[in-house]
């Protein structure tokens, strides 16, 4: 689990007994910026035995950050990447060894993101492209997604759109829309022609929080996992803290929330489901947060099912 202020890597054993899982390690932000430069730990992947994090930051808090390289004992082995190239910031990143390819996207830095909204999380509207070699990722091109959209993709993309996924099946998109507070699924079944065939509202600027078993639901849609049968999408509504106080501050003495939204795979739509909540803000400790939750065997977006 990154901390992405903290700096700060907690290792927690949920195989040993997974009612109750406990701390097994915390690599120590300190040494991670001695030893690589690194800071602000945000997305992290496996490969094979290995773990790969994304760094927003340099030592100082400063873009473009890079990614930290872990082995198997959750040991310090270096950074990752030959070079950032051209890239100004550093966020989420996904990857296909097989194809030596990778993807990754920007936010912003974390001199900037963690004091409040900054417009520069908004304006890095770019993706970028890397390939391997000898075993150390290279930034190789940038592809502007806001001056080139893809004119065979008519998908608008709402304000503060900061997760997607597609069902196993490769029929459906799923999206959020943090800001204006609905989820959305889409029948990519012709990807040229892409239907909405499914919206949830979830509170959000634009649309009435609603209650769930009695709680009032704080946030907006943020990250959100799919069970590999379609049917059960979790979504949870804390983006970032200082974030979530600027545009919800009524998050502060609610707290975050989990819900269940029910997914019809073979007809389309979802239903927010009125029996399944996780309130964090009845926590021991007051009000928390919840950012991202994921399945112990997997879901659609996983490296690994088991």
């Amino acid at each position: 689990m990154p901390g992405v202020r903290s700096n700060n890597i907690h290792v927690v054993d949920t195989a040993s007994d997974p009612r109750a899982p406990r701390l097994h390690k915390v690599i120590d932000g300190a040494e991670i910026k001695s030893k690589t430069n690194l800071s602000g730990p945000h997305t992290v992947h496996c490969l094979g035995s290995e773990i790969i994090i994304s760094m927003l930051g340099d030592a100082k808090g400063e873009a473009p950050g890079g990614y930290l390289h872990l082995n198997k004992d959750f040991e310090i082995v270096g950074r990752w990447e030959n070079s950032m190239g051209d890239i100004k910031f550093g966020y989420d990143f996904w990857y296909q060894p097989r194809h030596n390819v990778m993807v990754s996207s920007e936010w912003a830095a974390p001199t900037d993101s963690t004091h409040g909204f900054c417009g520069a999380a908004l304006s890095s509207n770019v993706i970028h492209w890397w390939r391997d070699e000898a075993g150390k990722w290279q930034w190789e091109k940038i592809i502007d997604v806001a001056n080139e959209p893809h004119p065979e993709w008519p998908i608008p993309v709402p304000g503060v759109m900061s997760a997607i996924l597609i069902s196993m099946d490769d029929k459906y998109l799923y999206l959020n829309n943090w800001l204006h507070g609905d989820m959305r699924q889409y029948d990519i079944s012709d990807p040229h022609n892409p239907v909405l065939t499914g919206q949830v509202w979830m509170g959000g600027l634009l649309g009435k929080a609603p209650e769930v078993n009695g709680v009032k639901m704080a946030g907006g849609p943020q990250m959100f996992q799919l069970s590999l049968d379609g049917r059960r999408l979790y979504v949870t509504t804390s983006l970032f803290s200082t974030w979530d106080n600027q545009f919800y501050p009524e998050i502060r003495e609610q707290g975050g929330v989990m819900v269940q939204i029910d997914c019809d795979p073979e007809n389309g739509g979802m239903t927010l489901n009125k029996n399944f909540i996780v309130d964090f803000g009845q926590e021991p400790n007051g009000p928390s947060r919840c950012h991202e939750a994921r399945y112990p065997g997997g879901d659609c977006t996983s490296d690994i099912w088991l």
